[in-house]
């Protein structure tokens, strides 16, 4: 009987993945369609390139619809590739910069739809929910009366509106991904699959920035090598070597920004900073011993391209964030794992110094310089100072989006360097401070969850991305939050630290069902694939 029962399971479960497969090809197949559909007039119209384009996209919106978690998953991979693939495929077309979010857009809608269908809550954590109504009505009360008000009467070729709403969705349109990964990750199989996957990101971009290098060290790409007074510091999209976009490779006078795999050089900066977390995680909380092997691998790729990529923030955050989480994560108890990656380390920083005897000296060389230049506290001071005079006699401060880059498209835009005093430039002191309220909130109520945790792994994790979640939420220097990928990883591993608790509790409960009964083998994939059902993506 019990072998009939269990052949029956079987046929139940390959008749629902034969279902299933049969579903996908049929979603697969009407996404051609529309593809070919689409682009049949858009090459008679707008060249091939837009044909092929916005068919691709149409099939990617469909498509990220009907599977909202492989969306979220693919959206998490193509981030930091973004950049490589905007100039080697899009060929600079902007559109490919916001290509992401075809696949977060439609998941999202499809997550929001599945939580009324399931009556689960969908504003996560629902205690941020006063913070962060309060700065959606600052914000709101700029985008009506102040970029309203400029509407009427518009300077140009501006379009004040458009560029508000823009500035919205780049200050709080990524605001959900708290809930995205909330209901992405499951169990501790999807966190631990979150956290290796990174790591495969972190290692392949990090081993393609070596050869971006390599490459410009060696003269096969010539970087800026020749040119003429103030060119020689600037990124220029000419130069682009391998991968991502824009660099500055200057060795006649000491001068290198390099991009990796992103458009710009910072944010390639700011890539390498997430990772020193991203991957410290993995390699003291991963259960399985090569991974931590690999995870060590990837700390010592990360600190390696801070040496090499010229940025002086990467280059001194990457081995700060490193030390202040052995101290905040009590992984100094565990320091002996830390020997393979100084070995590491050692054996990376001889070959760099073989083959570039000055590297490391005209890093720190930068640096220094930089910091006598313009002292950090005195450049923020400036900043504060400016932004202040920007808007005297302007409570709501100059209009949202009207210090983000990124709307520039819709009007000009104020060049603030620095992100409390752009927050202060476009929403003025009610809404710089409600955002900043809603960050601190949201760091409190992380720390919180995180804290609950009692399985020591877990913990572990969620105390290495929640020091990620505090740094950026006390950060004062640039604005990573307006920019890939702090901009997505910041409210991602904020979703990833909420659902650490539910997580812990499934664990708890599976050690106790270990000691209670011996039919753990029956039991546990049963209540798993009711957990996994019960999730609405």
């Amino acid at each position: 009987m019990k072998n009939k029962s269990c052949t029956n399971m079987i046929f139940c479960q390959l008749n629902l993945d034969a279902f299933t497969l049969n579903e996908v090809v049929q979603a697969i197949a009407i996404s051609c369609l529309i593809t070919f559909a689409l682009s049949i007039p858009l090459f008679f119209v707008a060249g091939p390139k837009i044909a092929i384009g916005g068919g691709a996209a149409a099939a990617i919106l469909l498509l990220s619809y009907k599977y909202p978690r492989q969306a979220l998953w693919t959206f998490l991979i193509y981030l930091p590739f973004s950049g490589t693939i905007t100039y080697a495929i899009g060929g600079g077309n902007p559109a490919f910069q916001v290509a992401k979010d075809a696949f977060y857009i439609p998941a999202l809608i499809a997550l929001i739809q599945s939580c009324k269908n399931k009556q689960l809550p969908l504003f996560i954590p629902k205690q941020m929910l006063s913070t962060f109504s309060i700065l959606l009505m600052m914000a709101m009360l700029t985008l009506i009366f102040v970029n309203g008000e400029m509407q009427l009467n518009p300077r140009g070729g501006d379009k004040p509106i458009l560029q508000g709403i823009l500035g919205l969705k780049v200050l709080i349109g990524y605001i959900p991904l708290i809930a995205c990964t909330y209901y992405l990750l499951r169990t501790k199989k999807d966190l631990v699959f979150f956290s290796r996957m990174h790591i495969v990101l972190a290692i392949v971009c990090c081993l393609l920035g070596l050869i971006q290098y390599l490459l410009l060290q060696s003269g096969k790409c010539a970087g800026t090598r020749g040119m003429i007074g103030a060119e020689l510091y600037k990124a220029t999209l000419e130069a682009r070597c391998f991968v991502g976009g824009s660099l500055v490779f200057s060795p006649e006078v000491k001068f290198v920004r390099l991009p990796g795999t992103f458009v710009a050089p910072w944010q390639w900066a700011w890539f390498l900073i997430s990772n020193a977390f991203l991957t410290f995680a993995s390699a003291f909380c991963d259960p399985s011993f090569w991974w931590r092997v690999i995870g060590l691998f990837g700390m010592a790729l990360v600190f390696a391209n801070a040496v090499i990529s010229g940025q002086r923030a990467a280059l001194v955050m990457v081995p700060v964030a490193t030390a202040i989480l052995l101290v905040l994560t009590g992984q100094l108890v565990n320091l002996k794992r830390f020997i393979p990656i100084g070995a590491g380390l050692a054996i990376l920083l001889f070959v760099g110094a073989a083959i570039n005897p000055g590297i490391i000296e005209q890093r720190w060389d930068s640096f220094v310089s930089r910091w006598n230049a313009a002292p950090p506290q005195q450049f923020l001071f400036n900043q504060f100072e400016q932004s202040n005079n920007f808007i005297i006699d302007r409570p709501l401060g100059r209009g949202v989006g009207r210090a983000t880059n990124s709307t520039r498209i819709f009007g000009a835009t104020q060049l603030i360097e620095t992100f409390q005093p752009k927050l202060i430039y476009e929403l003025g002191y009610p809404g710089m401070i409600s955002f900043q309220m809603m960050l601190l909130h949201l760091a409190f109520l992380t720390f919180r969850a995180y804290r609950s945790v009692k399985d020591k792994s877990l913990r572990s994790y969620g105390a290495s991305f929640w020091v990620f979640v505090a740094f950026i939420t006390i950060n004062t220097q640039y604005y990573p939050l307006d920019v890939d990928p702090v901009s997505v990883y910041y409210w991602v591993l904020a979703g990833a630290i909420l659902k650490l608790p539910k997580i812990d509790k499934q664990v708890q409960d599976e050690k106790q069902q270990e000691v209670e009964s011996n039919e753990l083998q029956v039991h546990q994939p049963l209540k798993e694939k009711k957990i996994l059902s019960s999730s609405p993506i």
